[in-house]
């Protein structure tokens, strides 16, 4: 059935084609539109298939009446595709929004219909909104450029395999207590797995559990060694890079006593390296480290951090801040937490959520204008010395 055009120039503006990508495996909804109280065009399209998604936005601007150049404005939500599709809709002069899908409003009931054709009539409606100037409607993703994404895999990679390395010695553990048998597992493991006795009876272990651990040890080493390889190649990075923003504030925040350099690196190219922050509120929002009160009725209180943000890097923050208190103690960051919550066990936990979050602002004032942590001690100079700015 055709859509109803209502004509664009009663508005008085200039006409804007509107669409909204609703993302799937395998097939993509698009939602069109020109204007509030216009009824989205729907279509759906393979999965990536760009050249269809073009002649799609063609066909549209012919339905609409719209001149074939037609700004066209865009969203879709940031999830598993990742960012090729905003960089793709940038190359073709869209301008495109890539949204928070947590930060979209919804309806509360217990039950609500989700479809991929609601979704996109939905997005295309927020889209609308967004533009007309509406500042809540949700949250827009910074967008890393292809250069800062592929520098990322460096500290992801590394994770990933000191996960696996922790699960392959978790594994190793429990192979051993399930025969009695306890103890660290030491860099000569291969060559006394055949003195290992059981505790019941004193026996070897079982020829298909020794086999099973030795395959198991050499899966770990493996694991070790792509570590080392990750972290000579980093090292080599940080020496020969010249001009590069991110590995500069590598550099500068190793001076920081306690900041080593996997975890300047992981702040550096997933934060402080690429991304522009305005005020403290935005660094604080970004890890998700902002109270959350409620305040109604009668009734006051806070909820807690919101944990709305980059949950990997308030993980890493948390670490920091106990570090921090152990390496920095003169500074103001740590006396400001004992006199707080030295107290009990309890309010040490609490504090250290309230200092992460401190310590975050101040490492951002730290990179962006070098203003040293007060009280803070410094390594001697890394190369770089003052404020990194892009």
């Amino acid at each position: 059935m055709a859509a109803t055009i209502r004509p664009s120039e009663c508005s008085g503006k200039a006409p804007v084609l509107y669409v909204a990508l609703e993302l799937s495996d395998k097939q993509w909804k698009l939602a069109f539109t020109v204007g509030v109280g216009q009824r989205p065009r729907l279509r759906g399209i393979a999965a990536r298939a760009m050249t269809a998604f073009a002649r799609e936005v063609a066909e549209a601007k012919r339905r609409f009446g719209l001149p074939a150049e037609t700004p066209v404005l865009s969203c879709y939500e940031a999830g598993r595709d990742g960012f090729w599709i905003h960089r793709w809709l940038s190359a073709q002069g869209i301008r495109n929004s890539v949204v928070d899908s947590s930060s979209i409003e919804v309806p509360r009931r217990k039950r609500r219909a989700k479809t991929d054709r609601l979704d996109a009539e939905k997005l295309v409606a927020l889209l609308l909104r967004a533009t007309a100037g509406e500042r809540h409607v949700w949250r827009v993703v910074q967008v890393p450029t292809a250069d800062v994404e592929d520098a990322r895999h460096w500290t992801r990679e590394l994770d990933a395999w000191k996960s696996e390395q922790k699960r392959l010695m978790n594994r190793l553990r429990g192979l051993l207590i399930t025969q009695g048998v306890a103890g660290s597992i030491r860099r000569n493991f291969a060559t006394q797995l055949d003195l290992l006795r059981q505790a019941d009876n004193g026996a070897p272990l079982g020829e298909r559990l020794r086999a099973r651990l030795t395959r198991e040890w050499e899966h770990l080493e493996f694991v070790r060694q792509q570590m080392r390889s990750l972290q000579r190649k980093h090292e080599t990075y940080l020496q020969q890079a010249q001009g590069d923003r991110s590995a500069d504030v590598i550099r500068h925040l190793m001076r920081l006593a306690g900041i080593a350099e996997t975890g300047a690196s992981v702040l550096s190219l997933e934060m402080f390296g690429w991304r522009h922050f305005t005020n403290r509120r935005e660094v604080g929002g970004f890890l998700g480290l902002t109270g959350t009160p409620y305040d109604s009725g009668e009734r006051r209180c806070e909820q807690g951090i919101s944990k709305a943000g980059n949950a990997r890097l308030r993980a890493l923050f948390i670490q920091l801040a106990w570090v921090w208190l152990r390496c920095q103690p003169t500074s103001a960051l740590s006396q400001w937490y004992q006199r707080r919550f030295a107290a009990s066990p309890h309010a040490r936990r609490i504090g250290i959520v309230a200092l992460a979050r401190r310590l975050a602002i101040a490492l951002w004032r730290y990179v962006e204008w070098g203003d040293v942590p007060e009280g803070a001690v410094l390594k001697p100079a890394v190369h770089v010395a003052g404020p990194v700015n892009a």
